[in-house]
């Protein structure tokens, strides 16, 4: 069996089965890892949903901000209503909507194999969290949407709190723990979020940094595999590997091997579905 990760796909279907084919996958041994997003802004989120699902025990899947907003339309009683540029429409009309939502709802924030050593997250951790920690908060989380998916998604937004203590309670706990593992890019030394900031690394001023610029797989417990920033495009660092290489945006669809850290990453080039800098 191998492992392999997959960044964003982001509605981009053919591209997912030419790099499969690249890698010469197959269902019934292989097992892939999937970063989250892998829907909008692409042109088939329906076609994702769909062969992600069916791949059942051989699939890993996190949640993403985009799957989030759809589970947010879907399920938020009409709290949330589609972006310009989101192409989530054929998934909410689709006669197995339902069903494709509901197994988007059970997935986790985050996956670890501690036998391994791997944490697979859509975005980040702030400083402060250890692998086991992300793990047991994403559990927090998927309990809360379990128990009633609508009121977690009409309180979720926003950006504050933007620090981490472990006293939080309520939507305010459940806020940042989403905000930090769906959304997180640049933060202080201390665990400050700044949301807002969605620039390439070497263009934000201190004290705001990457967030795996604070600790190594050691301090973690694992190491991770992202996925959310593709301005930062592929990087390994500090015991992060992220493979959001801009795919929608005219950019490639990455392949990472799990057991080879020999073999260099695949990638199969994408079409422009989106204009940089939209929204």
């Amino acid at each position: 069996m191998a492992r392999y990760a997959i960044g964003d796909i982001q509605g981009c279907y053919d591209e997912l089965r030419a790099l499969l084919r690249a890698l010469r996958f197959s269902s019934d041994r292989d097992e892939l890892w999937f970063v989250g997003d892998l829907v909008n802004r692409g042109p088939k989120s329906l076609e994702v949903l769909r062969f992600v699902r069916d791949l059942g025990g051989n699939a890993v899947t996190v949640l993403g901000n985009h799957d989030l907003h759809l589970l947010a339309v879907a399920f938020g009683h009409g709290s949330r209503r589609l972006r310009r540029g989101d192409t989530l429409d054929a998934v909410l009309e689709a006669s197995d909507r339902e069903q494709l939502l509901e197994w988007l709802l059970a997935q986790p924030l985050a996956h670890h194999d501690a036998d391994r050593g791997d944490l697979l997250v859509h975005a980040g951790l702030v400083p402060q969290w250890r692998a086991v920690d992300a793990v047991r908060l994403a559990r927090e989380v998927g309990a809360a949407l379990a128990a009633d998916a609508p009121a977690v998604f009409a309180g979720m937004y926003g950006n504050q709190p933007d620090t981490w203590d472990e006293n939080l309670e309520g939507m305010a706990r459940l806020r940042f723990i989403i905000n930090a593992l769906t959304r997180l890019r640049f933060c202080t030394p201390g665990g400050r979020m700044d949301l807002a900031e969605k620039a390439a690394p070497g263009d934000v001023a201190p004290p705001l940094a990457p967030w795996f610029s604070y600790g190594s797989a050691r301090t973690r417990g694992a190491r991770v595999i992202c996925g959310h920033w593709s301005a930062l495009g592929y990087s390994d660092s500090n015991g992060v590997i992220a493979i959001d290489t801009g795919c929608v945006w005219g950019g490639a669809l990455t392949a990472l091997s799990l057991d080879d850290p020999q073999r260099l990453p695949l990638q199969v080039a994408c079409g422009a579905y989106q204009r940089i800098g939209a929204d």
